[in-house]
């Protein structure tokens, strides 16, 4: 029988809150967190806006010392996970007692670090390479930093399937505490990519939108007639996952249990998903028989919904292809309206969304969707502008990543 598996403590920072109580309040006003690019010049690029995260500090939770010596991205996933952490009503002798460990998600890594000592390289040679680079650019520090900071001597691991990255990490530490290997794992992901390389990389693919500089708010419109392309975004999720029984003793607060997980391989294309939306759609039936649950079960899906012209409507048909006629029933949105693309941070992000809308009763928008898709086959319930009040028992949340990587995850409402 499988060991039980349950969310006790949540940790965000994203383009529209550097908390999760701040998020969930942007979420539920409908509020959007993109705008113009001020972390790098961009009067030269075609796309000048993104999804920035907004007077960040993190010495608000981890030391100033320790923080210089990270990248942004590892910065956003420490104070994340110190977020979940002191949110689950652990500390660092308490979770460092625990069975515990780490398993994240990173894409792309720090690619401001990279760029800057690519720079001195090029300019002033070898041996003006700043010393730290290394440790700061390659993706697995922020696995390592969590668990040097906390003492955490389980695994810390980091997983990279590009924007199903932090979705994948959830299903792999799903696993770690099913199986008995942790009783607690810190797991999610994280991402800060918007610097110049990575906006004139992504537009070099034709994937951002380039035609609504002078109108940021509208700029990520998910399934909408208008839409033109992904909004780079940024930030970090982190989940306490638990055994049920190692949470019940502690008299932990629990916010859902995490009731399954499917991955799969579009094996099609290294950039956009199989039109007919098969793989996705074979994540999506994995996950739900691996909570033990039936398509109708599910009343909310946050999609990945990018806002591309390929996405949206491969993805409508990706859900139509798992849920049957229940997709017509069940509300779908994208958060991406607000949050923009967080790309390897999306997909734990969007967990904790859904999460909190199991807690809260509430359907998240999908912001400036003024015209559905309907010629392209986007005709489902998106939720279009204004968020519902309503009961949910039960939610499954998808990534979809450059290579063919699609991850789902189903939450549902605890009960004992």
């Amino acid at each position: 029988m499988k060991r039980r598996v349950v969310v006790t403590g949540l940790g965000a920072v994203t383009p529209i809150g550097n908390t999760v109580d701040e998020m969930w309040a942007s979420i539920r006003e409908g509020k959007c967190g993109v705008g113009p690019i001020t972390q790098f010049d961009a009067s030269e690029y075609a796309v000048k806006i993104a999804a920035e995260v907004k007077n960040f500090d993190p010495t608000l939770w981890i030391d100033r010392k320790e923080a210089r010596k990270m990248a942004r991205f590892c910065q956003f996933m420490t104070v994340a996970a110190a977020q979940a952490i002191k949110d689950a009503g652990f500390d660092k002798e308490t979770i460092s007692a625990a069975k515990s460990g780490v398993m994240v998600g990173n894409g792309i890594g720090g690619f401001e670090v990279i760029e800057a000592s690519m720079k001195k390289y090029f300019e002033a040679g070898p041996s003006r390479v700043p010393p730290l680079s290394i440790p700061m650019l390659i993706s697995n520090e922020g696995a390592g930093n969590i668990s040097m900071l906390y003492g955490i001597k389980g695994v810390s691991w980091t997983l990279a399937t590009a924007c199903a990255s932090s979705t994948d990490s959830l299903g792999a530490a799903l696993d770690l505490v099913r199986s008995g290997r942790l009783d607690v794992c810190v797991a999610g992901g994280s991402e800060a990519a918007i610097t110049g390389f990575g906006i004139g990389g992504f537009s070099v693919l034709q994937t951002l939108a380039s035609s609504f500089n002078d109108n940021p708010g509208k700029a990520s419109r998910p399934f909408d007639r208008d839409r033109e392309g992904f909004i780079m975004g940024e930030g970090a999720g982190i989940l306490i996952l638990e055994e049920l029984e190692h949470a019940l003793a502690r008299g932990a607060k629990i916010y859902a249990e995490f009731a399954g997980y499917g991955g799969s391989s579009d094996a099609y294309h290294i950039t956009s998903p199989n039109p007919d939306g098969s793989g996705g759609a074979l994540a999506i039936t994995r996950a739900l028989e691996d909570a033990g649950i039936r398509p109708e079960d599910v009343q909310y899906y946050n999609a990945h919904g990018t806002s591309t012209p390929v996405n949206d409507p491969a993805e409508t048909l990706m859900i139509k292809r798992a849920f049957g006629d229940h997709a017509y029933k069940m509300k779908v949105s994208s958060t991406k309206s607000m949050t923009g693309h967080c790309v390897g941070a999306a997909g734990a992000i969007e967990a904790i969304i859904g999460i909190k809308s199991i807690v809260d009763g509430f359907y998240p928008p999908t912001i400036n969707l003024d015209n559905p898709d309907v010629e392209h086959g986007c005709d489902l319930d998106y939720v279009p502008n204004k968020g519902v009040e309503g009961s949910i028992d039960c939610i499954a949340s998808g990534s979809l990543g450059f290579g063919g990587h699609n991850g789902v995850v189903v939450m549902r409402k605890f009960k004992k």
